[in-house]
């Protein structure tokens, strides 16, 4: 039997921070990136992708405001943008990574599934609102969309001033569709699921799925999935070729094998930021505590021959 791999991309395989967002520049992205997975299917592996969408959803609140104040069409909640961006990114990495596989003379079939994660709403990390999301408004303005909307805002305190929506970031505790995704990848399919952390949900009382104004951690989101379909590696993809320890410091260091324990230990210390590192370390925890063989931090061109990247296991492991 194949191994199972689930790899989660990160907001650069897709577009930029130096590029507008264009299709053309996120199609280039995106092929460049789907291609280094090409080493992992002729490395014998079967494949789950999930994606980020911060960028695309961000953009799509944004002409959600604008359609509203200049043509009066009514705003769009976040989980349908949430839903929106599932959809148009995973047209785009299903249809350019059948391209790649073509390239490569290799035949699968590529399925993209429209993903609702069941969060835990009574958790405390529902009550603390700690994304931003959408534009920048004016005080005035942010003021009057919290009494018409109810809607919370913050202030930017970093970024040039203004107010900006802030939701919650629940826990993830399910994964809709979880047993078709496993079935689907057993067959030999590669399956695109949990976009942008899934689609944020919750049941209530009545055993009815009710939606959340909320924004899911897309890496823990990813590291559920991955534990729920019981995968045997966990692959996160991002800018960096490994975890470095006193990032950017003059003492910086490469991590290249990390048990479980240091991990915990690194977070105590706070050698990761909250805003880039920590979240993917949090999820590589997660994913070998529940019983994945390891995870892996690193770029998407490293992958040939897996020279590259930081190691997280249980216990430390060459």
């Amino acid at each position: 039997m194949n191994k199972l791999a689930v790899i989660a991309l990160g907001g650069n395989a897709l577009q930029r921070d130096n590029q507008r967002g264009t299709i053309e520049e996120q199609e280039k992205n995106t092929f460049r990136t789907l291609e280094n997975l090409v080493f992992l299917l002729k490395d014998g592996y079967d494949l789950v992708i999930t994606h980020g969408n911060g960028p695309q959803v961000g953009d799509l609140l944004q002409r959600n405001d604008a359609g509203e104040q200049v043509y009066g069409i009514p705003q769009m909640p976040l989980d349908i943008c949430v839903a929106g961006t599932q959809g148009e990114i995973g047209y785009m990495i299903e249809r350019i990574l059948r391209n790649a596989l073509t390239k490569h003379g290799i035949n699968k079939n590529v399925v993209s599934l429209i993903s609702q994660v069941v969060v835990d709403r009574k958790g405390k990390s529902f009550r603390e609102l700690v994304k931003r999301v959408g534009r920048t408004y004016s005080e005035d303005v942010a003021r009057k969309l919290e009494k018409e909307k109810k809607w919370v805002f913050k202030e930017e305190i970093k970024s040039g001033g203004g107010f900006r929506r802030v939701v919650p970031s629940p826990q993830p505790i399910d994964i809709l569709n979880s047993r078709i995704i496993k079935d689907l990848v057993s067959a030999g399919n590669i399956v695109l699921a949990a976009g942008g952390g899934g689609i944020p949900v919750y049941i209530d009382a009545k055993g009815n799925y009710r939606p959340v104004e909320a924004v899911i951690d897309k890496d823990m989101a990813s590291a559920l999935l991955a534990v729920t379909i019981q995968a045997d590696e966990f692959y996160i993809l991002t800018d960096v070729p490994y975890v470095y320890l006193n990032y950017k410091k003059p003492d910086q260091q490469i991590a290249e094998f990390i048990s479980r324990d240091e991990a915990l230990r690194y977070l105590k210390m706070g050698m990761f930021s909250e805003g880039s590192m920590a979240p993917k370390m949090k999820a590589a925890i997660y994913f070998v505590e529940h019983g994945g063989s390891s995870s892996v931090i690193t770029e998407a061109t490293k992958l040939e021959n897996k020279k590259y990247g930081s190691r997280i296991t249980m216990d430390k492991k060459r």
